[in-house]
């Protein structure tokens, strides 16, 4: 590998930690942002701000796609307004440290969707993954009274489906990109949700009496970067890196959600949680590097201590 493309992945990776830290402070700014708009209205001027600011960005893009682009886009936005829904409404009813966590159980079910739609056997390490996850999401969404499964919020079911939505999302951005502008469809993808989003709102709420400062900064916040920048970048970074890369390195979102509602709202997190969460990034690792290439990863830093360790008197 040359020097120039070995700093092109480096750059790359650096990008998506950086959306991946955006997006975590963006569970953050969401539940803050919902202390005033009701949900729907939230997304509307989330993905309504962001759709405009993407058509003036990319209107050249935008001026070659074809009708076979169009309907691409659309599809796909709708799965992504549908998880944006339920992962908005869900924090009405959960903290932000745990959907966070939930919300990135999506990596463990793209490939059971895999399986479902192309009949291909995604493997015994899914299985393993998933059992895993199952666990860690028992530990961090329920309480151990006798009867913990009945303390399950409402907000934490409404997260699973999240989770299923932005896989369903993931998989049918896999297939399309590779026929589109990444960025041309970005904006078909955020344009759709604003359409739906506004639909939403007018049918079932109302707009808020009053908005506070706060909120509008959370807004713009959840516009500018978790979305026009978010979106922009990870198209464009993941042409120069691997995507295993990319999908570990995005997964880090539902990390530093977790981290972010702790010390910025104050929300309580337990022994059980933290193991919990933990199982769950283990789950999420062991789909996608597959346990040969953690195998190595660990021997290869065995090996590198033991160099290190000065040797018996």
């Amino acid at each position: 590998m040359s020097e120039v493309s070995r700093r092109k992945i480096i750059i790359a990776d650096s990008a998506l930690a950086l959306i991946a830290f955006i997006w975590g402070i963006g569970f953050v700014a969401t539940k803050d942002a919902l202390s005033t708009f009701p949900p729907y209205w939230l997304l509307t001027i989330r993905f309504s701000g962001s759709f405009l600011l993407m058509l003036v960005i990319f209107k050249n893009r935008l001026k070659k796609l074809t009708a076979l682009d169009v309907k691409a886009g659309m599809l796909t936005g709708i799965f992504l307004f549908l998880g944006f829904a339920f992962q908005t409404v869900g924090l009405n009813y959960t903290t932000a440290s745990k959907q966070a966590f939930i919300t990135g159980t999506y990596v463990v079910i793209v490939p059971f969707l895999v399986w479902a739609v192309k009949k291909a056997f995604p493997g015994y390490v899914s299985f393993v993954a998933s059992f895993l996850c199952l666990i860690g999401l028992a530990l961090l969404t329920l309480e151990w009274s006798e009867n913990p499964f009945a303390t399950a919020s409402k907000g934490d079911l409404l997260t699973l489906f999240c989770a299923l939505f932005f896989a369903c999302d993931i998989i049918l951005v896999e297939h399309f990109v590779q026929k589109m502008d990444p960025l041309a469809f970005a904006t078909l993808k955020v344009g759709t949700a604003a359409i739906l989003s506004l639909t939403c709102a007018l049918s079932l709420e109302k707009w808020p009496s009053s908005i506070t400062p706060r909120a509008w900064l959370s807004m713009v916040y959840l516009t500018l970067f978790c979305t026009v920048f978010a979106y922009s970048v990870q198209n464009m970074a993941q042409k120069f890196t691997p995507s295993t890369h990319a999908s570990i390195l995005l997964s880090l979102e539902s990390v530093f959600g977790a981290l972010s509602g702790i010390i910025l709202l104050g929300e309580l997190f337990t022994p059980q949680m933290i193991l919990g969460s933990v199982l769950i990034f283990i789950a999420i690792l062991f789909t996608e590097l597959g346990p040969k290439t953690l195998k190595r990863v660990f021997f290869s830093a065995t090996k590198e201590q033991a160099k290190s360790s000065p040797r018996g008197l």
